[in-house]
């Protein structure tokens, strides 16, 4: 059952009715990711000094995208959504309650660390695109914008402000502390998605001879037949090229280019992390305005023209401001991409769909970063920004056909 509640002309979905459990479970297991997050390259660098096997860990957080997403999306559109979220949900917890123990145990290795993210990610590749397709049953389609908006916020709040500053104090406590908790948070949300009181979906009988192949098939050729979508997955996946390689260098932007030390560092993830927080608060505004095609067209304009500053102006206020910038616009960007995606799939469709859209894009990240790293070696820290800037501009040069 569907609820949203008016306000003024504009629909926002209704705690009640699921939503409201829906949108605890994201935001509790965003709190314990980030707190995984944020000790694992601790841990990661306790155990070696190679930097390949240091980066393999962060390699193997993509790896189960690019092999396992679409079908991840195909078994997401054929399977009860909620069930497989509490499912996958409760296998992650066991897996890290195992790894918080091999920790406090003084068992932990790269190796496993390896094993660990590479399984997490596989598992993750059925739960995102199965909660990308339950979240329409929840809230109608003119309070979905706002669905999107809440949860992505929501979890910024929970990844960015309130669990990274925990994870010094927990580390105090032991260094199996955030793992414990990060299992923790994984039952919590399966719990919360196992109360939901949504209907299995009701699926069209398959046609004799359909595997699972020829349906993510279907969903490939889906997202290139409509141009919308089409338009958006290309944009999307030259801009986390720049992203990519934003992340990859921008501690050298600030600590080093800039010379703002370790205070400028978090000065500036966190001027970041405010302003996504403003952009989820803003997004649906913003569409409503322009339309969402127009934009994630004016976001990455906006983002474009800020990476540029950032990557020309060598003081830390400057960098702060094009940060804070770059996430309200990066908010907007993914709360509109979304939710085009979930107006415009067929019905039993999505799941497939968005395991598309996402494999393409993320695809992107893993090799922004090699980019990032080359240029700021061979023409110093402050080019990925500037790399970033023209792959933006690329990318919203592509969009223009979609508006005009």
């Amino acid at each position: 059952m569907t609820t949203a509640e008016s306000v003024g002309i504009l629909r926002v979905p209704a705690w009640r009715g699921g939503f409201g459990r829906l949108w605890a479970a994201a935001v509790v297991s965003k709190f314990g990711d980030s707190l995984r997050t944020a000790a694992m390259p601790l841990l990661a660098v306790s155990l070696t000094r190679d930097p390949l096997l240091i980066a393999a860990v962060t390699a193997c957080g993509f790896l189960p995208w690019l092999l396992f997403g679409l079908l991840g999306g195909a078994v997401a559109d054929r399977v009860d959504q909620r069930r497989a979220m509490w499912a996958v949900d409760l296998v992650r917890g066991a897996l890290m309650a195992a790894f918080a123990v091999a920790v406090a145990l003084g068992h932990a290795s790269i190796a496993l660390l390896i094993v660990l993210a590479f399984a997490l990610t596989t598992l993750q590749t059925l739960f995102d695109n199965a909660a990308t397709s339950l979240l329409p049953s929840l809230v109608p389609a003119e309070a979905l914008a706002s669905a999107n908006a809440r949860l992505m916020t929501g979890q910024q709040v929970a990844g960015g402000f309130l669990a990274a500053p925990l994870v010094p104090a927990l580390l105090l406590a032991g260094a199996a502390v955030p793992y414990a908790a990060d299992a923790a948070t994984y039952v919590l949300a399966a719990l919360l998605v196992a109360s939901l009181r949504v209907a299995a979906p009701e699926r069209a009988a398959r046609a004799a001879g359909s595997t699972l192949r020829v349906e993510i098939a279907e969903g490939l050729r889906f997202l290139w037949r409509d141009r919308a979508q089409r338009g958006l997955c290309v944009a999307t996946t030259l801009t986390n090229v720049g992203v990519g390689a934003l992340i990859a260098t921008l501690v050298l932007h600030v600590t080093g280019w800039l010379g703002a030390g370790e205070g400028g560092y978090a000065a500036a993830i966190t001027a970041y992390g405010a302003g996504s927080v403003l952009g989820g608060l803003l997004a649906r505004r913003i569409a409503e305005r322009t339309g969402r095609i127009r934009a994630v067209f004016v976001a990455g304009a906006v983002q474009a023209g800020a990476l540029a500053v950032m990557g020309s102006v060598r003081e830390l206020w400057v960098t702060t401001v094009a940060l804070a910038l770059f996430g309200l616009m990066g908010m907007v960007w993914n709360v509109n991409q979304a939710t085009l995606m979930q107006e415009r799939a067929p019905e039993g469709m999505l799941g497939r769909i968005s395991a598309a859209f996402r494999t393409l894009a993320i695809g992107g990240a893993p090799l922004g970063a090699l980019l990032g790293g080359a240029v700021a070696a061979a023409w110093g820290a402050n080019t990925p920004a500037l790399l970033a800037a023209g792959l933006f501009t690329v990318a919203v040069a592509s969009l223009a056909r979609q508006i005009n």
